[in-house]
């Protein structure tokens, strides 16, 4: 039987959700090269597989934390997945900006999250970890617990793994960097000298485009 992880990372694939390019890498925001690129935001596109994230996403949280009282989406990418995940639920949904809004109640929080609630927290994507615990810190600030975070997709970068730890978030993810090049390898989409590049990535991603570059000299 196929596991989720392996099923997440076949239909992120397969609508190019995310982006394998190790000859022709990207250039994130933060500057850094990257063979692969990742945008859920795809996935609300097609019905099919954001109704499998979203009922897996409520499996998870109905395992895990079924003492939750309100699911909290990390803005934008994953306002659309958690709020059908909290109408699954019959739970009350608020999502968590980035930064405060510049006008009116200038709100971080939009919604009506009610202090002691206890929140799971959704993200679409977890990199660095920086975002999504700027949002938990927004959450506990505002008086609330926060349970644990699921997400659709992690780098596995140690240094957000280490900042969740020290940050007493429990991450959970649908899919992960390793279950998407096991899937990418056995589909042809790469092919072993590509699965190195990638995987020397992840090793060092700040680094991986100047040191990619002086190999190919």
């Amino acid at each position: 039987m196929q596991t989720v992880r392996k099923l997440t990372a076949e239909k992120l694939l397969r609508i190019k959700a995310i982006k394998l390019q190790p000859s022709n890498p990207f250039t994130w925001a933060s500057g850094w090269e990257s063979p692969i690129y990742c945008d859920n935001r795809k996935l609300m596109s097609y019905p099919a597989v954001r109704n499998f994230i979203k009922v897996e996403f409520a499996r998870l949280i109905l395992e895990k934390y079924p003492q939750a009282d309100a699911i909290a989406g990390v803005a934008t990418g994953a306002i659309a997945p958690g709020a059908l995940v909290a109408d699954i639920l019959g739970l009350p949904f608020v999502y968590i900006r980035s930064t405060p809004k510049d006008h009116g109640l200038e709100n971080l929080i939009e919604g009506d999250l009610k202090p002691k609630q206890k929140v799971v927290v959704i993200e679409d994507l977890v990199s660095t970890g920086g975002s999504s615990l700027k949002a938990v810190e927004a959450i506990r600030r505002d008086g609330s617990d926060v349970l644990g975070m699921v997400a659709v997709f992690t780098y596995g970068f140690p240094q957000a793994l280490q900042r969740m730890q020290e940050e007493r978030v429990e991450l959970t993810t649908l899919c992960d960097y390793d279950a998407i090049l096991d899937e990418a390898l056995a589909t042809d989409y790469i092919d072993e000298s590509e699965l190195r590049m990638l995987q020397d990535w992840r090793r060092d991603p700040e680094n991986w485009g100047q040191t990619s570059k002086k190999t190919k000299r």
